[in-house]
């Protein structure tokens, strides 16, 4: 572990010095060097993200489908979206629009005393290790991730946004990040505030977003795999987080006769949090996946990334009362 940890700090040195760094002076960027080196880490991971994608996930895929594709062009589609997340297209977004406002709104906090708080200080001895603090940190994300997932289907103006990443009909590896944009920056910004306040080292934070987002693909796979009935309560699989995405199912809750925003199967790593709050299905069944009213009404959800955009943002609007349903 400890010469892989060293060979990607070595390439990610090396890719700074004779590409980034370059780069940046030429941009006149050469204030901002620290942030570039941690993007460039951001960028090998996703580099090695796509690898493990491309070179496990989707001979997998291959092995035991669950349906064969139909729509080459939304998977191309989501294809777009992952290449966007994972080779740092993204990322320089936050870089520019982003991370100044969030350095200068801590720099204020701490200016009023209100310092980072290290979440390992709390269990000394015990958390001294870099494998346990970085498990503690781990559990910790996961449960933020399960309520923040759970708010993204019960508040209708987040929903608006979410919906893109629920209309792909056929899910695969690469729709993990089949999300609105706008979806995505709240979360960053989000992420960034929890990472800063609970004190997270900037290595593990990096840590703990790859791994998530690596199982996050293999959950998405269109792969006909489960845990078997001890497995599936103690880490998330392609078949749970499948029934997630099930029309009437994964984001509806029945109430009587109508239905409501709800759902089943949050956990984005972890199936414990469904089951201690009341969300957990572990039907062992293959559903179908989509929307309610895009399957049984029609309703159009975008078929291309900038569609997909533009509508997204008319449903926000509506949501917020600032436009009609027209």
């Amino acid at each position: 572990m400890d010469t892989l940890i060293d060979i990607f700090a070595n390439t990610q040195a090396e890719v700074f010095e004779r590409v980034m760094q370059p780069i940046a002076f030429a941009l006149g960027l050469g204030s901002r060097l620290d942030e570039i080196f941690n993007g460039t880490g951001w960028l090998l991971v996703g580099l090695l993200q796509i690898l493990v994608m491309v070179v496990v996930i989707g001979p997998l895929q291959r092995w035991r489908p669950v349906e064969h594709e139909t729509d080459a062009r939304a998977v191309r589609t989501d294809v777009i979206y992952t290449l966007i997340h994972r080779l740092g297209l993204f990322r320089v977004m936050l870089f520019f629009w982003v991370d100044p406002i969030m350095d200068t709104l801590m720099g204020e906090l701490r200016v009023h005393g209100f310092g980072t708080f290290h979440l390992e200080d709390l269990w000394p001895g015990v958390t001294d290790g870099p494998w346990m603090s970085f498990l503690i940190y781990l559990v910790v994300f996961d449960f933020v991730n399960y309520w923040l997932h759970r708010a993204q289907h019960q508040w209708q103006w987040w929903w608006a946004l979410h919906a893109v990443h629920h209309s792909q009909r056929h899910m695969t590896q690469w729709t993990d990040n089949r999300n609105h944009l706008l979806d995505d920056l709240i979360g960053a910004v989000i992420w960034v505030c929890i990472a800063q306040l609970i004190g997270i080292a900037p290595s593990q934070f990096v840590a703990v977003m790859a791994l998530t987002q690596l199982f996050e693909n293999f959950q998405h796979a269109n792969l006909r795999v489960s845990f078997g009935a001890i497995g599936e309560r103690l880490w998330v699989s392609p078949r749970f987080h499948r029934l997630h995405h099930a029309i009437g199912l994964g984001h509806e809750t029945a109430l009587g006769a109508k239905t409501v925003l709800g759902g089943h199967n949050f956990g984005v790593l972890l199936p414990w949090w469904d089951v201690l709050f009341g969300t957990a299905n572990f039907d062992p069944h293959f559903e179908a996946t989509g929307i309610r009213d895009q399957v049984e009404q029609g309703v159009d959800y975008g078929e291309g990334f900038w569609s997909q955009q533009r509508l997204g943002i008319k449903r926000l609007m509506q949501a917020l009362g600032l436009s009609s349903a027209r």
